[in-house]
Parts: structure tokens; sequence; C-alpha cells
């Protein structure tokens, strides 16, 4: 028996996260959903999601298995229920399925036919999800605390250097291979995570929550502020608050990025900022492409940018602003706040399909990896929707 992690109905409200990878591959905190269930469970984990997107995961054996919506934060309640729930019962709330355990063909499962597999279904209180990209910045602060407790308990910190200056080491955790030299760690207001190999070069100051995921970079003189996760890959400078790049993405200069939610394979020019907070001090709206209408997102909202787009040097984007897929983003003065997949610049060129390929490939070889068959695939997908 394994777990199939879902993508639900609204997949679409996460995009352009989600128009590249499946909602369990979304990184909050330190872990993936995937990757969190399957520590928190130890079962296998598989992914049910876009025909488009499928061949990125493979498919789980035929029988068992416990059904779950990849939006859903898991909870206590969640945890317990996935080692008692019978079979052919779910629990389901206003949104739909939360759980369920059924034997169900995986190439038949229908996301908006969802309850009706289970012979039973029992009221579930709301379950907490991730409906809107915003929405992954907004708690990961309570993510990056949930995730550190279930990597960290019962396991030591490698030894912190003295020439490091510690508040609250004991909220510090460095795994093996990690460099950290001559950096401020303040974890009094949450805790700091530093994964394997990574590296926090001389004069960083990092004010926590924040993870530093294995084999990424925050180069010199650094400021960060909780809660930020920069995922495996990364390279992180200049300042940074309160934002997630999901991995192998790059903020390596001065600039300021804020309030904001960066795909992989991402680039920052140097000097590249974003405002997160309008002159008026009102509420930040920002586009929803599957609700063809500006959603309230908070007071502060910087920007959501897909996988695989790039800003110019000295970039200035604007408040609640959404960069799809494959963007080659520069523009005078302040940038559109919508910019469309595959813009070359900001003023309605298309980004020609093979150039495109051709430099996120050139990007992913700077990290010693190259674009799949499968990932051009997908990006062939979504350049003729």
């Amino acid at each position: 028996m394994s777990i199939i992690l879902f993508d639900n109905t609204q997949r679409k409200r996460l995009w352009p996260l989600t128009q590249t990878k499946a909602i369990a591959s979304l990184r909050m905190g330190i872990l993936t959903i995937a990757e969190r269930w399957e520590k928190l469970t130890g079962l296998q984990v598989f992914v049910h999601t876009s025909s488009y997107l499928q061949n990125l995961y493979g498919y789980p054996p035929a029988g068992e298995h416990i059904w779950v919506d990849a939006s859903v934060i898991p909870s206590p309640s969640l945890i317990d229920g996935i080692q008692s729930i019978p079979k052919n019962h779910g629990w389901a709330d206003e949104r739909g399925l939360v759980i369920g355990k059924a034997d169900i063909a995986f190439e038949d499962f229908d996301p908006s036919q969802s309850v009706q597999y289970f012979e039973v279904v029992h009221d579930y209180p709301s379950a907490q999800r991730i409906v809107y990209p915003w929405q992954l910045m907004q708690i990961n602060d309570q993510i990056v605390r949930f995730d550190f407790d279930l990597l960290t308990r019962g396991k030591t910190s490698a030894t912190i250097s003295s020439a490091n200056r510690c508040i609250h080491a004991e909220h510090i955790f460095i795994e093996s291979g990690a460099i950290v030299e001559h950096a401020l760690l303040n974890a009094s207001t949450g805790p700091i995570y530093i994964g394997k190999n990574a590296v926090v070069m001389e004069g960083s100051a990092i004010r926590g929550p924040f993870v530093l995921g294995d084999h990424s970079v925050l180069k010199m003189n650094s400021r960060i502020y909780g809660a930020t996760t920069l995922g495996p890959y990364c390279m992180g400078g200049g300042e940074i608050k309160n934002s997630i790049m999901m991995g192998y993405s790059n903020k390596a200069h001065d600039g300021y990025m804020g309030d904001a939610v960066i795909g992989e394979w991402c680039n920052w020019g140097a000097g590249t900022s974003n405002s997160n907070l309008k002159n008026t001090a009102g509420i930040v709206q920002v586009w929803s492409e599957a609700d063809q209408e500006y959603l309230p997102a908070g007071y502060k909202c910087g920007v959501i940018m897909g996988d695989y787009s790039r800003t110019a040097i000295n970039s200035s984007i604007n408040t609640g602003s959404v960069i799809g897929v494959s963007c080659n983003v520069f523009g005078d003065g302040l940038l559109p706040n919508i910019i469309p997949d595959f813009s070359w610049g900001c003023k309605g060129v298309k980004y020609r399909l093979e150039k495109a390929l051709m430099d996120i490939d050139n990007w992913k070889q700077l990290k010693q990896q190259s674009l799949s068959e499968k990932e051009k695939q997908i990006l062939l997908t979504i350049s003729t929707q």
C-alpha cells in the first residue's frame, strides 16, 4: 500500500507554479509536499496529476492505496487517519475529498468525482489547504517550524564553528558537509536549518525561520529575514525576506526579494528588486489565471514567478506581480504586473520555443544538468495552450 497524492480540480489556481509540476512537488518549509508525506508516514508516495505532467512521476502498482488531496497540509488527525481508515472509507470537507482508502484504477481516477469512489464518506472539519500560490509564503513560517522538528528530532547538529555569532543555538541545525563561517545566526525568531553541503559565506546575517537547502550557497554579506526557504542548489544574496525559492534558482546579487514565491531554474539579474507593499498600504491584488480576475493576497505580496524565468539586471518588479513560465524579463521602469508565459521582454514579444529550450538547457548545464525530453514535451504543451 502506498500514498497517492492527487491534484484536485483547483490545481490551475496555483499557476504558474503548477504548470510545470504537480502540486505534490511544491516546496515550502524544508521539504516538498511529497517528501513531507513520505517522511511522516514511512509509505512510498506516488503522484496523480494532469496527463501532460504524469510521465514525470510514473505510476503506482495496482491495488489498494491511500488517496490524499495534495493541497492538504498534514495534521496529527490526518496522520492518525492514514493508519486507521478502513477500506472504501473516505474523509471529505466542503472542498471535497481529503483522504480515502480504496482500490481505484489509477488511469481512471477523476479528481472531480473523487468522493464517489468511496462507499462511506465521513465529514471532516475544514482541512488546511494551499489554494493560491501566495499562500505558500504566507504559511512558510508554520511549515518551516514543523519540518525543522520533523527532520531534527532525535538528531544532533554538526558542530557550529566558534567563528559564528549565534543566538539560541539550540534552534540551529547544520547538516553534515555544510560550511558556515563568520555569520550571524539569530534563531530567537525561528529555527535555522542549513542543509547538506550548503555554504553560508562570511558576513551573512540570518534571522529565522530560515532554510538553506542541500548544496545551496548564501553569498557574502547577505541579509535574510524569515520565514525564508532557499531550496536545493539555490544561490542567495542581497536582501531576502519571507520568500521561497523552490530549487535550482539564483538571486545571487544585491537587490530586494520580499514576500515572493519563485519556481525552479529561475535567475534574478544583479540589482533586481520587487515591491511587496503598495504605496497606499492597501490590500495587494494578484491576478489569478484560473479565476480570470484579481484576488486579494493580503497587505504584502511581492511576485509569483514560474519555472525557468529570468530577469535582466536592475529589473523593478511591481507589487503583486505574476511572471509566467520561461520568460526573459526586461524593460524600462516598473514592470507590468502580469507577464505571460514565454514572454521576451514585456511588450508582447513571444520567446521562440526553440530558443527558450536552448537557453533553459544552457542554464541547467551551469548546474551539471540538462533539459530532459519529458521536460521539453511539457514546455511544448504549455507554449501551445
